[in-house]
């Protein structure tokens, strides 16, 4: 519209109408809800810290990843599972010990491993006594 302030036209009306609005309803209302007994926590918003088992199965399982990658790089895994170089060098050091599944299911997908090889791996080399 000629001499119409900017931002008024019908396109910024769609602008608006298309621009996701300020979250609300009941699902919000449980995130955000204060739980009674912990007065400075948010219901659905903590996660229980890992135990040294987890962290040490998550080490393992980045180690049997880096070995099954062999003489691949991680470009090359990291591109074929779908996944960011970083999110790949942090599985193998076992900086996350516990990687979403389907994250571990294209990594093994990638290398030609299957998901219940690896578990058994993980299994056997957590059951393996340490020698020191």
């Amino acid at each position: 519209m000629p001499g119409a302030a900017p931002g008024t036209g019908r396109a910024a009306g769609r602008a608006a109408r298309d621009r996701p609005s300020a979250p609300s309803g009941p699902a919000i209302g449980y995130l955000y809800r204060r739980n009674p007994g912990r007065e400075s926590r948010l219901d659905g918003m903590v996660r229980e810290p890992l135990t040294q088992t987890q962290i040490e199965r998550g080490r393992l399982l980045g180690g049997l990843l880096r070995s099954a990658r062999a003489d691949r790089t991680m470009v090359d895994v990291a591109r074929q599972a779908g996944i960011s170089v970083e999110t790949l060098r942090k599985i193998e050091g076992g900086r996350i010990p516990t990687p979403a599944f389907f994250t571990v299911a294209a990594i093994a997908a990638a290398l030609d491993l299957s998901l219940d090889d690896l578990l058994r791996r993980v299994d056997d080399a957590a059951a393996a006594p340490v020698s020191a």
